[in-house]
């Protein structure tokens, strides 16, 4: 018993101060570490370099292409030959040396505007690219706004279950001295040592909850999982919000919708790209080329000759049939392009849909809030005068009990629903597309 007392001491006095310690983070900055340190973040930015790189002019095949080849040779070789008044000439070990160099240039002048369309296609990935960045960063401030009231929510419940633990131990001390004094049995001891138990379980639970969730929320902003902190438990809501306003803002800023669209242009350019494989291709070819040959056989009319010039070249090349594969891929283009736009269709009645619901789930937990802060102010009301009424012995310690069970609950509730309510604003706001545009 003496072990037990001295563990709820520790939870009752010395947890609060190491927790009054701890740094507090506030939603800013948790917003703002989240932005530099999330790695998914990062990988969505480096994604988006990638697509910015492919939209690039290097990219486009509008550049021409230049390549150089060099070479040099070498030949040993003993010949004979028959001069025409019948001598004999001979050649020992004759050394050939052929060097040569070259500078070619292609160009394609026209290409059935594949390229054209190949272009605006990159480019309009990469503006993709830039949504799925934004919208990597709205489901991670989703995610870190969750995790982040999650720990503000369990930090109130310790509080509250330690507060839940005082008032067990003042109780287990007026027992103990009512009952020396004659004034109860040892039943009033017992209950009260029992309710001890359990608050103090309940508390140290709810201790190693919060750690955890803690590190949860350090999984999110990267950094050191052990680092302690308290949370931010003030909670301010938006002024009144209205649906029209938040369907008009979806309809225009949504950022599902806005990458459905891009989709379809995506799909629209690379219908067009294929067409035109029904075009010739104009291509442009210069070369600039050097020889030098260096040649000490007796038998060779030139012991050196050097030659150096330029050459173009317009080149048209027309595949006219080859074999139906322009054709089935200009089909297959054509119906990816019309299942983008059933896609659109579709994601315009989900986003509706999701828009209703997280409207109706916004204006019920505030509701649920507002009932809330009423029961919690009966239930407070209730404690107080049941306590005034223990303290003079007018109700029994189980009736105390039942009233401090039922304002324990009644704050559990009250901080989940001011959370969940604060939560759904948020899921309002992504679904609105309104999310990067408040103050955290």
């Amino acid at each position: 018993m003496k072990l037990l007392l001295a563990l709820i001491s520790c939870c009752a006095l010395g947890l609060p101060q190491a927790f009054a310690q701890q740094q507090l983070l506030s939603t800013e900055e948790a917003v703002a570490l989240t932005l530099e340190n999330n790695l998914g973040i990062k990988v969505s930015s480096n994604q988006r370099e990638i697509d910015a790189n492919n939209a690039d002019i290097l990219n486009s095949g509008y550049l021409p292409t230049v390549s150089s080849t060099a070479g040099g040779s070498i030949d040993r070789q003993n010949s004979e030959g028959k001069l025409a008044n019948g001598d004999t000439r001979t050649a020992e070990g004759a050394e050939t040396r052929r060097y040569n160099a070259s500078l070619s240039l292609n160009y394609v002048l026209f290409d059935g505007l594949g390229r054209l369309y190949d272009y605006k296609r990159f480019q309009e990935r990469s503006q993709q690219s830039e949504l799925e960045v934004r919208q990597t960063i709205e489901l991670t401030l989703l995610q870190l706004f969750s995790v982040y009231y999650e720990v503000a929510r369990i930090e109130e419940n310790v509080e509250n279950l330690r507060q839940a633990l005082t008032i067990s131990r003042d109780r287990l001390t007026r027992a103990r001295y009512q009952f020396e004094f004659g004034q109860n049995t040892g039943l009033d001891v017992l209950n009260a040592e029992v309710d001890i138990n359990t608050d103090s379980v309940n508390l140290l639970n709810a201790e190693q909850n919060l750690r955890n969730t803690k590190r949860d929320l350090n999984l999110i902003l990267n950094r050191d999982l052990t680092l302690a902190f308290n949370a931010d438990t003030t909670v301010n809501f938006l002024p009144e919000l209205r649906i029209d306003e938040m369907m008009a803002e979806a309809k225009s800023n949504n950022v599902r919708m806005l990458l459905a669209e891009k989709d379809i242009l995506i799909s629209e350019y690379n219908w067009k790209a294929s067409r035109s494989g029904y075009l010739p291709t104009v291509g442009l070819t210069g070369t600039y080329g050097w020889n030098k040959l260096n040649n000490n056989s007796p038998l060779s009319f030139l012991l050196q000759n050097t030659s150096d010039g330029v050459t173009g070249a317009v080149n048209l090349s027309w595949n006219l049939f080859d074999g139906g594969r322009s054709i089935n891929s200009v089909r297959n283009a054509r119906i990816g392009f019309e299942n983008q736009q059933l896609l659109k269709q579709q994601t315009e009645l989900e986003v509706d849909r999701d828009l209703q619901n997280a409207w109706g789930s916004y204006r019920n937990t505030l509701f649920v809030l507002g009932v809330q802060d009423k029961n919690l102010q009966t239930n407070r009301n209730n404690f107080e005068r049941s306590q005034e009424r223990y303290q003079l012995g007018q109700i029994t310690s189980i009736e105390f009990r039942q009233a401090q069970l039922n304002l324990l609950g009644a704050q559990l509730l009250r901080s989940q629903a001011k959370y969940n309510a604060k939560l759904a604003e948020f899921l309002l706001l992504q679904v609105s597309g309104q999310l990067l545009n408040v103050d955290f």
